[in-house]
């Protein structure tokens, strides 16, 4: 008798379909679990609560920025990162059976998405948008409902899911756009050739701290990749600092330099070190590529 394989559990914002599930499957492939949370709250829960062995969690996108909902959970959880992945967010107009472009008087969708999509709604004004909790989330509304005058726009996953139709294809306004997600763990996990290392900081309120706080880094020729800071709350004008360094705390000088830091901040944290993602792109953004090369 053939014993039944435990398949990781991973958490995930957003409903079956979302962009975060087809990043948890391009970072760990199919062979997981997937759990939906609905909230950026409920998904930094999901592994204290025991609903999921790991998270992923969107960090920053290339058009909107960092998500700043992830990076105050991360100092409000003791999680780590241990990797990360980058998908191309692609917007499709997804409608129910029966459903044509020419049908369609509302299109709803997530505010960001609909942002993403200005020049189409600039160049349709008939159409209304209405903003939803989801991406996915709209296009399981839009396809149950079976209203040919509705549609969603949401990712090619969520419209396969569902059932939905796609009815066009690359509404968004910059093809450029994509979405970094960040793997998150109860406890480090051995990454083979890590090399970016996240932290962050708590420095003292006075000229220059942050300044000499890079310095460390600077003077070995370290990359700093991303800097973000975010309020202290209850410490007005206050800031903590979440550095990405393109560095591995296996190597001597980036372990030199952290030293040297901790004596200059008043608090330093390793959120992770990991090996960086590269861009994945979709299969239709690949073609594109290659036919204009």
């Amino acid at each position: 008798m053939s014993e039944s394989i435990v398949k990781p559990r991973i958490a995930f914002q957003g409903e079956r379909g979302a962009f975060s599930e087809e990043a948890a499957v391009r970072l760990l492939g199919d062979e997981i679990e997937l759990v939906p949370r609905p909230t950026f709250e409920s998904l930094f829960a999901a592994i204290g609560e025991g609903a999921a062995d790991y998270a992923l969690a969107p960090i920053e996108n290339s058009l909107v920025g960092s998500i700043h909902s992830t990076y105050d959970l991360l100092l409000d959880s003791s999680l780590h990162i241990s990797g990360e992945v980058i998908i191309p967010i692609e917007h499709h107009l997804i409608g129910c059976a029966g459903a044509s472009f020419e049908t369609i008087q509302t299109v709803e969708s997530h505010p960001v998405a609909l942002a993403q999509c200005l020049r189409f709604f600039v160049a349709h004004p008939g159409i209304r948008r209405i903003a939803a909790e989801d991406t996915a989330g709209s296009v399981r509304a839009v396809v149950a409902q079976g209203d040919v005058t509705r549609a969603s726009i949401a990712g090619r996953r969520a419209a396969l899911f569902y059932g939905g139709t796609i009815l066009r294809e690359r509404l968004e306004d910059h093809s450029e756009n994509y979405t970094r997600f960040v793997l998150l763990t109860p406890s480090t996990l051995p990454s083979e050739a890590a090399d970016k290392l996240s932290l962050v900081l708590k420095l003292p309120h006075r000229p220059g701290a942050l300044y000499h706080a890079l310095a460390p880094f600077a003077g070995r020729a370290i990359d700093l990749l991303k800097i973000e800071s975010r309020p202290i709350r209850g410490r007005p004008w206050e800031y903590h600092f979440y550095l990405d360094l393109q560095a591995s705390l296996e190597d001597a000088e980036a372990a030199e330099a952290l030293a040297q830091l901790r004596g200059l901040a008043l608090d330093v944290r390793v959120l992770g070190c990991y090996r960086s993602a590269h861009i994945q792109h979709n299969a239709s953004t690949q073609a594109t590529t290659e036919a204009s090369g």
